[in-house]
């Protein structure tokens, strides 16, 4: 998956603000504030970190190889996932969908409806 497609979901993600507080290399996506996603495009190939549920971060970690534990990030409940082709890209994108979803059920209800506007 090409760094170009992935900046495209991420940008669709209602209320997403791209920054970069890590320096250049690593794009930072929060919604509410809160990140959601971390694009690191100075690896090659071009890794996302990504919020997941516990026990389904486990078990795509079992499934492929391609997943391994959030880089610097709570192992508990980040993924690393490398965008070499051994990742479907639909899972990614499914993972994508649920790293933004799990940050914005954890927003304040106020948060929540001003970013639904």
């Amino acid at each position: 998956m090409k760094t170009e497609t992935v900046k495209k979901l991420l940008d669709a993600k209602k209320g997403a603000v791209e920054e970069y507080p890590f320096g250049p290399g690593a794009m930072v996506y929060k919604a509410g504030g809160k990140i959601f996603a971390i694009v690191s495009i100075d690896n090659d190939p071009v890794s996302i970190s990504l919020k997941c549920d516990p026990m389904e971060a486990e078990a795509l970690r079992a499934e492929y190889k391609g997943i391994t534990p959030g880089y610097h990030l709570n192992k508990k409940h980040w993924n690393t996932v490398v965008l070499d082709g051994s990742v479907p890209k639909d899972l990614v994108e499914d993972m994508i969908d649920g790293s933004y979803d799990l940050i914005v059920k954890s927003l304040s209800k106020v948060d929540r409806l001003h970013l639904a506007s």
